[in-house]
């Protein structure tokens, strides 16, 4: 039976499709050096902007540099880094309106960033302070700002997905003009809540960017053994979506693309598809080491494709940046970065109190006595709870 919405070709000898049967082409516009190909069309763009996306990068090479370290030191209980991705992320929320709603896996930082998320917050959010958002209930990396619409991170991977179809949708039925975007990785694309999510936006005609970062492994999966299909792009056109594959690495190219989705989702109320072919320079996490499953060699080869260094040297080719200029904002952040670790680090943590607050209007009894149960035993236990002094 065919369907209403489709032209269906009639054949009288058995033919299969395969995965070449679909041919999808890759967006470039920046080549390694810095120029345009010589028909690229460029994205809407200007000096502001541009420096605007410069600034995120820098600030958050450096934000990673300096986290990293500080795991290493003790001083913060994980990370997460998004070096080599920088252009997928920031060329992306670039093209949005600070009305569209974000809802992140936990690699896109920059995103946050781009939106005016200060040094002093993300440090508060990875030290758990009195002062984080989040009063203390996440792990570091897990950002969250209701002022900026980027729902907050959850770790329980691809559960953002069927979420950001319903962000979109409800956006619709507002009447408003915006949109949601969701970011996940390739491995994400694995789990089932991408399927249901991506085939009920599709229905109901949700208008929400599906932001695929495929950048080469699902932790220590690389995707030749995660799937055999034409990649992630290929099940956007399954699901009837506009679909669109990407450089990840070219900010050009992820800016263009994500403009004009953004446009298409707004015209039409319906989702969009976006992967971008990227590549995760740094480790899965702070816990991961990337050495036991993949070459320095392989490192090294990507390191050719740098986003961030290729998007400078654009800049610099059309006059907007100067290398002394660039080499200063690094030395400011790094100075920056440093001095606000200093001072979250030695803010009080939240009080207890406040742990069971939010949930519901008024806490429960259950929660009441599980509370004071809690109390019960650090007071029981005080040389295992040592940050809790004073807060029982």
């Amino acid at each position: 039976m065919s369907n209403a919405n489709s032209t269906t070709e009639t054949v009288h000898r058995v033919s299969f499709l395969d995965k070449d049967s679909l041919s999808i082409p890759i967006l470039k516009i920046l080549q390694a050096d810095g120029t345009a190909y010589d028909s690229a069309v460029l994205p809407v763009i200007d000096q502001a902007l541009a420096e605007k996306i410069h600034d995120t990068c820098v600030f958050t090479r450096v934000l990673d540099e300096r986290m990293l370290g500080a795991q290493r030191q003790g001083r913060i209980s994980f990370y997460m880094t998004c070096t080599g991705e920088e252009a997928s992320i920031v060329g992306s929320v670039a093209a949005l309106d600070d009305g569209d709603v974000i809802l992140a896996q936990y690699r896109e930082h920059a995103a946050i960033r781009y939106r005016g998320f200060t040094t002093e917050q993300f440090m508060n959010q990875m030290f758990s302070n009195e002062k984080d958002l989040g009063k203390g209930r996440q792990m570091p990396i897990h950002y969250g700002s209701q002022a900026l619409n980027y729902q907050t991170i959850s770790s329980p991977l691809a559960t953002q997905i069927p979420q950001a179809t319903g962000v979109g949708y409800s956006l619709k039925m507002q009447g408003k003009r915006n949109v949601a975007i969701c970011y996940f990785g390739e491995g994400a694309a694995s789990e089932g809540d991408f399927h249901a999510g991506l085939n009920m936006a599709a229905v109901l005609k949700s208008p929400t960017i599906f932001f695929c970062r495929n950048n080469g492994y699902a932790i220590s999966t690389p995707t030749s053994e995660q799937f055999v299909g034409n990649g992630i792009a290929s099940r956007g056109v399954g699901y009837g979506m506009h679909t669109i594959r990407v450089d990840g690495n070219d900010m050009l190219a992820v800016l263009a693309a994500t403009q004009q989705a953004r446009a298409y989702a707004l015209e039409h109320n319906a989702p969009v598809l976006i992967e971008a072919m990227t590549y995760r320079l740094g480790a899965h996490s702070s816990s991961d080491d990337p050495s036991g499953y993949r070459s320095k060699e392989e490192e090294a080869k990507w390191q050719q494709h740098d986003p961030v260094k290729r998007f400078k040297l654009w800049m610099m080719n059309k006059g907007w940046l100067a290398e002394e200029t660039d080499a200063a904002l690094y030395e400011k952040y790094r100075q920056e970065v440093l001095a606000a670790v200093k001072v979250a680090e030695k803010l009080p943590v939240p009080g207890l109190d406040g742990i069971i607050e939010d949930v519901y209007d008024e806490p429960t009894p259950r929660l009441k006595a599980q509370l004071t149960s809690l109390k019960q035993h650090i007071k029981k236990y005080p040389d295992s709870y040592p940050n809790s002094a004073g807060r029982v």
